[in-house]
């Protein structure tokens, strides 16, 4: 799914967004810390975490419209916030910037006006495929159409990377899930980056091939949605096969990048980052991108992982295996 923007010979066309050492801080409190990463182009990226973990400051920060604190931020090599970069980037929060009194046609002619590179057909035909009437008062939509509307603005800017923040939360799962596939249609069309922040842990694996998750204000993983997946292994052995080891960990496990374990009535179970072969006591797996997401989330305290795609030269980072 890795595509290349098209006509910006002269930026970098590999690298979408760059973050090094990306912070906020308010007061003596740090809202993200220390972020630090690279997105390729074309990509569709979910942004996970913990309300407060920082996703919408970070998305702020790369859409311009909040200072960081610390580091910086680079849109296909200009930097964030600057010119270039507005007129490239979409930004889309969860409460949607629309005037319920004007029409959707009068929506888009505000758009026409504010974006140089506008695509009034582009706009018109999203619209259109979502049975959006033109005509219609913003304010007497239902809440699927007016997300279109607001996606429908945010396309016909014509971005190069588009930043969501929770835009599709308060839909029901069916318009959710034909509002998203006419969205992955569109930005697979035009090699659009997508950055979409979302709670819907579930659908991830189906909605995004990369991957970023902020925790503690921190980044504890980015990179390819099956990189991520092909790295782990969830273990699972019942309780009289299993002794205790070093440090607490199941007896033979203190040689692996351990996340995660814990124990049901039978079996005691781990999700790990294993450093070769593993004891046959356990029955090991491939985990799906949910049990890593929320093992990650639980254990603020595990090795962060960053992926060779995602990582920043010159940084220390982790990289995966």
């Amino acid at each position: 799914m890795s595509r290349g923007i098209r006509g910006e010979s002269a930026h970098d066309a590999q690298t979408a967004l760059e973050v090094r050492g990306l912070g906020r801080r308010y007061g003596r409190r740090w809202v993200l810390r220390d972020a630090t990463f690279r997105l390729p182009a074309g990509r569709v990226c979910g942004l996970v975490g913990p309300n407060g973990a920082g996703k919408t400051t970070m998305l702020e920060i790369v859409a311009g419209l909040r200072q960081a604190t610390a580091g910086e931020a680079t849109v296909f090599g200009e930097p964030a916030g600057g010119a270039w970069a507005r007129r490239r980037v979409a930004f889309l929060p969860q409460e949607k910037p629309l005037f319920p009194r004007f029409t959707v046609a009068e929506t888009l002619r505000l758009g026409r006006e504010l974006n140089p590179e506008w695509d009034q057909r582009l706009a018109e035909d999203f619209l259109r495929s979502g049975s959006v009437p033109l005509d219609a008062k913003v304010g007497r939509l239902s809440g699927g159409q007016r997300t279109r509307v607001a996606l429908s603005v945010a396309l016909g800017k014509r971005p190069a990377l588009i930043l969501l923040d929770e835009p599709l939360a308060d839909l029901d799962p069916l318009v959710r899930q034909q509002t998203v596939a006419a969205l992955l249609g569109e930005v697979a069309e035009r090699g659009i980056t997508v950055l979409m922040s979302s709670h819907l842990v579930a659908e991830l694996d189906t909605l995004c091939d990369y991957l970023l998750l902020v925790s503690e204000g921190g980044l504890r993983l980015a990179g390819d949605v099956d990189e991520i997946i092909s790295v782990h292994r969830l273990l699972s052995a019942p309780h009289d096969r299993v002794t205790a080891g070093p440090g607490g960990l199941p007896a033979g496990l203190d040689r692996h990048t351990v996340v995660e374990t814990h124990s049901d009535k039978q079996h005691t179970k781990a999700l790990i980052r294993p450093s070769g072969p593993v004891s046959d006591i356990w029955e090991s797996c491939a985990p799906t991108l949910e049990e890593v997401v929320l093992a990650y989330l639980r254990q603020g305290e595990s090795a962060p992982l960053i992926s060779p795609n995602s990582h920043v030269p010159g940084t220390g980072s982790e990289v995966a295996a």
